[in-house]
């Protein structure tokens, strides 16, 4: 009984199953994507994963303990020279298991395991994700949209309201228009009083 066992033989021997994952190791870094099955690519991800963290410390030592496990020579320098620097500011986590269904021959998992770094469609989405904005509704405003919006209805006021030259021009119109309307209509009583004497004229005589 394997009880509390984790460790994953894959059905192969010490031998034959380090040099196995050192292969798969090497093309992931080669490729940046490989498939495989699924129990294959998380015993991957332990192995890899370490040796992309050694590779941070671009030393003779560390360049000496990687090419232990991997040896091969081009991966090695690839590691150090394009994908350290792409995971320098990620501290940890630097692959990625896509599950894509079962295998027609034996029916086993399959999965996708990728660098996370080297995947540009799901950098753009997130790229994507972090320019968009959320509104805040049935919230209480914040200090800069009440300043903003008081600022707003000042200038609204200023440009409202006339100016002191505006408004005695106004003024005067006024004045020239009452003025006008008095002495028309002085006029129009002087005739009315000029009949009156012309009627009593009449009268005496």
């Amino acid at each position: 009984m394997r009880h509390a066992k984790k460790f994953n033989h894959l059905g192969r021997t010490a031998p034959h199953r380090k040099a196995m994952l050192s292969n798969m190791a090497s093309s992931l870094i080669l490729h940046k994507r490989i498939t495989t099955t699924v129990a294959k690519a998380k015993a991957l991800r332990k192995y890899v994963e370490p040796l992309i963290t050694k590779s941070k410390s671009d030393t003779t030592n560390s360049r000496r303990v990687v090419f232990s496990y991997l040896q091969d020579k081009a991966s090695t320098t690839l590691l150090f020279d394009e994908v350290a620097e792409r995971v320098a500011e990620r501290p940890g986590g630097y692959t990625r298991i896509i599950k894509l269904g079962n295998r027609l021959g034996d029916n086993a998992e399959m999965a996708l395991i990728e660098l996370v770094d080297f995947n540009e469609t799901y950098q753009q989405e997130e790229k994507k994700k972090s320019r968009t904005r959320r509104s805040r509704r049935g919230g209480k405003k914040s200090k800069t949209t009440s300043s903003a919006e008081t600022e707003a209805t000042e200038e609204t006021k200023e440009a409202t309201a006339p100016t002191t030259d505006e408004t005695s021009e106004v003024e005067s119109k006024t004045k020239v228009e009452t003025e006008d309307s008095t002495e028309a209509s002085e006029d129009t009583e002087k005739p009315s009083e000029d009949q009156e004497t012309d009627s009593e004229k009449k009268e005496d005589k």
